[in-house]
């Protein structure tokens, strides 16, 4: 049976030159697929805004959404260990409502880490959740809580001053104590760079194949999402079409009584309708 993953598996893999697998799961079902698969982590992304709740981005995502989700996942899962995604605004007022909000997603959401968007601007915010005992995953490059101040989803760090700011971000939040970075939509040789040059695990999300793991949306991977899928992403499964044909197949056999069957039926004595019938 595969051990529990935890903070420090994320280190000594980095140590180890071993690849971190991380994808999200937003319920119990889909994370006990997830975690009974080999998984080393599981996100609970507020991504879910989009794939499970029908926004247009993530930034209408609640602290209530994301405690919620995080408990369900909790309990499909076994050995993955589970990263809560803070959401837009549930960490940017004050290092107080930081941690308490952190705390939220521990104590009650089950989860074992946070994640947080933001490099040197949100540093203070992340020692005092470290501070807490929390620990804290990172995520720079593109960060989908900025959208509006990107001006969309674009890739990230792709001129000198904008890769030198990714950089500095990696570093002030490994400084501050993070115990890995997400690296969203950045150009592979600068994700490369910001890897070989930072003590803590890159995880990896359009920023190529050096980083020391790599996290996916399960909607993307197993192709459920009616949505584009971005280019970074790779689909393993056409389950949309998959599960459109199910369900067709299904309102068709019970329009033309075909379904149910007796097989699937149950049995009662006739004596007992006969009576029943009187």
């Amino acid at each position: 049976m595969k051990s529990k993953f935890t903070v420090s598996s994320f280190l000594k893999a980095k140590a180890s030159n071993e690849k971190i697998t991380m994808l999200t799961a937003y319920d119990y079902s889909m994370a006990k697929i997830v975690d009974g698969a080999g998984i080393d982590a599981i996100l609970v992304g507020d991504s879910l805004g989009m794939v499970v709740q029908g926004y247009e981005s993530t930034l209408e995502v609640t602290m209530d959404d994301m405690v919620y989700h995080c408990k369900a996942v909790s309990r499909g899962t076994e050995t993955a260990l589970i990263v809560g995604d803070m959401p837009f605004l549930s960490y940017h007022i004050s290092d107080e409502e930081a941690v308490r909000n952190a705390g939220r997603l521990i104590q009650e959401g089950k989860a074992h880490a946070v994640k947080l968007e933001g490099g040197v601007d949100v540093v203070d915010k992340v020692r005092a959740i470290v501070k807490a005992q929390i620990p804290v995953m990172g995520h720079i490059g593109l960060t989908p809580q900025s959208v509006n101040v990107f001006g969309g989803f674009k890739v990230q760090g792709k001129d000198k001053a904008q890769a030198m700011a990714v950089i500095e971000d990696a570093v002030a939040l490994e400084k501050a104590g993070a115990f890995a970075i997400v690296l969203e939509g950045i150009p592979e040789k600068l994700a490369k760079l910001i890897t070989e040059n930072v003590s803590i695990p890159t995880i990896g999300i359009g920023a190529g194949r050096y980083c020391d793991g790599q996290v996916l949306v399960i909607h993307d991977l197993l192709g459920m999402y009616s949505g584009q899928s971005p280019k970074f992403s790779k689909g393993y499964a056409a389950l949309n079409e998959t599960i459109k044909t199910a369900i067709e197949n299904y309102v068709s056999e019970v329009k033309e009584l075909k379904f149910p069957e007796e097989k699937h039926t149950f049995t009662i004595d006739d004596k007992i309708i006969a009576e029943l019938s009187k």
